[in-house]
């Protein structure tokens, strides 16, 4: 039983029709029952996928007849807002959970089915019984791996694994299982992605047949993977066109029944509002301005805005990566102070490099401020050996000692460097939100993380473009006081639960119309 050919979890009990899209969304690992094996459910045409959580449930379970239900008929808004702003979002391969009963049966059986194949091919006369149930599994993966629109390469491949044909070889004792692993293998080199070609060349050097077999299935599965995102890569553009008029609509609607406001969001952006020297108070368009830029920081101990609840997650992550690109610049700016440093280029890129290494894996305020000790380790380390490969004196006590707490103190925003660092980074970004053109420079001392800098400004730049396409118009009304729909700031959000209200985040879970998504902005390099 070649890959996935085990007894599948499934939440409908069918092997043939595909779930209704309302129910492929619901299904997950923990909602299915092991089915008993049939021969047709045993075979690896019914591999599944992996939907990524998008709010912390449990991840969705499908198969590539199912991928394509979703696809077509998106029903679900969670799911259409992360394929419009996510350009990463992808299906994930799926594997029985470690320890589970599902992966010890799966386990056991492949096993099985492998010791059986090598010893009915190793007979005196060879049997092929699993050999032909391997081919004919085979023969109907294709169609998952080649565009239906191929029909000419799909109607060869029925014809040289045409099962009668092949029984009636393994009948007279001269099927040449080798001579079909090179035909699987020379279909599967001009089907696969770019990214296959050398797993599909290794293909051609494993002397075993059996093991040759067990490899065209694992790599098939991959192929399987990349046709399903391809899918989700055709989708996308559909959804792209379409989603910000489609969830403009949506809020609209929910606004006609949902009377309460947005207390947190209306806070958010009243308290955006800023004061010139004059006393003259910010324009709507400024104000709007001002709040977004909060989003870089957000502050856990206010209430998040309503209408941007689906997002939260991400801009939180986001506000954490950009603290840690801040401390990067403040730590690389203090060692700056150090001639061997700022007078050898390669040295101050090289040691950039280090700090952002060791950075990278913090996820919290505190796991960055942990990490800053080991950060001065290795300043001192690298500046030390430097001086000493070019024969100079290495750091007196005084000069450790103040550059120690200089650096232990990168990671404060509130500390003379961080604070400048972080002014410096708030400028860059708010150029680059009003920018239509690209991304302006990096700021100073921001230059040795340029690619990590940029990424993260297309990141939330993207976020906050798609969040105001939707709720622009809101915003500004409730900044105008127009009417839009019943605006109660001073309604209290356990008011709102009180009466029966609920977040856009619900909103968009519950949505069972039909959907698509929008283009996100891109940002190109203006330099």
């Amino acid at each position: 039983m070649p890959a996935d050919s085990i007894s599948r979890m499934d939440s409908n009990g069918s092997g043939g029709e595909a779930n209704p899209p309302e129910s492929l969304l619901g299904t997950s690992p923990g909602a299915s029952s092991l089915r008993s094996r049939t021969e047709s459910e045993s075979s690896d045409k019914l591999a599944r996928f992996v939907l990524p959580s998008m709010d912390g449930s449990p991840p969705k379970v499908l198969t590539l007849n199912e991928v394509g239900d979703v696809l077509k008929n998106i029903q679900n808004m969670e799911l259409v807002h992360e394929i419009a702003i996510n350009p990463e979002f992808k299906f994930e391969p799926y594997e029985p959970p470690e320890n589970s009963l599902e992966r010890r049966i799966k386990d056991i059986m492949h096993k099985a089915f492998w010791d059986v194949l090598r010893g009915e091919l190793n007979e005196n006369p060879p049997r092929y019984d699993y050999a032909l149930q391997l081919l004919a599994e085979i023969k109907d993966c294709f169609p998952q791996i080649i565009s239906q629109n191929n029909t000419r390469a799909l109607q060869h491949i029925n014809e040289i694994l045409d099962i009668d044909v092949l029984k009636q070889q393994a009948e007279e004792g001269v099927l040449d299982f080798r001579a079909y692993a090179n035909f699987v293998i020379q279909i599967m080199a001009k089907s696969c992605a770019p990214a296959r070609d050398e797993m599909v060349r290794q293909l051609t050097e494993i002397t075993d047949v059996v093991d040759t077999f067990k490899n065209i299935l694992e790599t098939m599965a991959l192929m399987k993977l990349d046709m399903v995102n391809c899918l989700l890569d055709f989708a996308r553009n559909d959804i792209m066109a379409n989603s910000v008029e489609y969830e403009k609509k949506k809020f609209k609607e929910y606004l006609e029944y949902y009377k309460f406001g947005f207390p947190a969001t209306e806070n958010w952006l009243k308290n955006s509002c800023a004061h010139d020297v004059n006393n003259v108070p910010s324009t709507p368009e400024q104000t709007i301005s001002n709040a977004y830029m909060q989003l870089m920081d957000w502050d856990e101990s206010m209430e998040f805005p309503e209408v941007l609840s689906v997002d939260k997650e991400r801009i939180l992550k986001l506000g954490q990566r950009a603290k840690r690109i801040c401390t990067c610049a403040a730590v690389i700016s203090i060692c700056s102070g150090v001639p061997i440093i700022s007078q050898r280029t390669e040295n101050r890129v090289a040691l950039a490099k280090q700090i952002e290494i060791i950075l990278q894996g913090t996820t919290n305020k505190k796991e960055l401020l942990d990490s800053i000790e080991n950060v001065w380790l290795q300043v001192k380390t690298v500046i030390n050996g430097y001086l000493q490969k070019e024969n100079q004196p290495m750091m007196d006590n005084n000069t450790e000692e103040l550059l120690k707490s200089q650096i232990m103190q990168a990671g404060n925003k509130d500390s003379p460097v961080g604070q400048l660092m972080w002014k410096r980074f708030q400028t860059y970004f708010r150029l680059a939100l009003r920018s239509r053109a690209g991304l302006p420079p990096p700021p100073p001392g921001y230059a040795d993380f340029q690619d990590e800098l940029e990424a993260y400004t297309t990141a939330l730049k993207r976020v906050i473009a798609y969040n105001h396409s939707v709720f622009g118009e809101y915003f500004m009304r409730v900044l105008t006081q127009q009417p839009f729909a019943s605006s109660a700031a001073t309604v209290t959000t356990s008011d709102a639960a009180a009466a029966g209200g609920t977040t856009v985040k619900e909103q968009h879970s519950d949505d069972n119309a039909a959907a698509a998504a929008t283009a996100d902005e891109k940002s190109a390099q203006s330099q």
